[in-house]
């Protein structure tokens, strides 16, 4: 009697170990689509220095200095900002490729451009950074 609890106890165990192992790779190996579907663009204003709120202006000139990105909100509308840090000359640019809403977040793409060849460039330090304004929206900022 005793080998027959010791073999059906095994065999229990076996079956236990076999379940788990099954639920554990059901489970395990889902596939995450991480490519945002994009619900809408949304309308935006790129912002100079005079319209941005000093408390911001303050942080971008703190952090100007190495490539940031933040947000901020003020009013009713959100600030998007991303700084490109410090480059040797002036003459660069920022274009927003993308600004657009998902179901979860909204993401923004932008590109640092440098001076064309032709373009007469200053030779001080320049702090290429973007701001731009737009509506409010209870969602994560995600840069791309």
């Amino acid at each position: 009697m005793h080998a027959l609890r010791a073999g059906s106890q095994h065999s229990l165990t076996v079956h236990v170990c076999i379940l788990l192992a099954v639920a554990g790779l059901l489970t395990g190996c889902s596939v995450e689509n991480t490519d945002p579907v994009k619900l809408k663009d949304l309308e935006f204003t790129v912002v100079e220095n005079a319209e941005v709120p000093e408390e911001l202006l303050t942080i971008i000139e703190e952090k100007k200095a190495a490539n940031f990105k933040l947000t901020y909100e003020d009013g009713g509308y959100l600030y998007i900002v991303a700084g490109y840090g410090e480059q040797n000359t002036g003459g660069y640019s920022i274009a927003v490729n993308e600004l657009f809403l998902t179901s979860n977040a909204i993401y923004i793409d932008t590109n640092l451009i440098g001076p064309s060849k032709d373009e007469k460039i200053t030779e001080a330090a320049s702090y290429p950074y973007i701001v731009i304004k737009t509506e409010y929206l209870d969602k994560s900022v995600v840069f791309q």
